[in-house]
């Protein structure tokens, strides 16, 4: 798989933006969970083991949207957005699963920057 420069540089721009805000060293799985309480618009509080699982998966169905790989079915009682899915994600390998996740983040931000400012 080639390196695109462009990507890489994108991907650490838009880290580094989340970094300056939430404190260094965040990986893939941070930001999925501060993305996914942004999601669910319940703001920071103490959240359950499952419920940051959940957040992580608030997340990335978010994130897929765009994709095609997704789409909002509606909220539940406690407002956690719940999501059906359209297609299947292909099959990928780890690096690629990462570039897939990390390309959405960006398009994430790019989207809704004011949110990190």
């Amino acid at each position: 798989m080639a390196i695109d420069h462009h990507f890489e540089e994108n991907w650490k721009a838009v880290l580094g933006k989340f970094e300056a805000k939430f404190g260094q060293d965040l990986d893939i799985q941070a930001i999925l969970f501060l993305i996914g309480v942004q999601e669910v618009g319940q703001g920071p509080k103490k959240y359950t083991k499952d419920q940051k699982v959940e957040l992580m998966h608030v997340a990335i169905c978010t994130l897929l949207t765009p994709f095609g790989y997704y789409e909002i079915e509606g909220q539940d009682k406690d407002g956690w957005p719940h999501y059906k899915v359209l297609k299947p994600l292909p099959p990928l390998q780890s690096g690629e699963q990462m570039k897939l996740m990390k390309q959405a983040i960006v398009e994430y931000y790019e989207q809704h920057e004011e949110l990190f400012v």
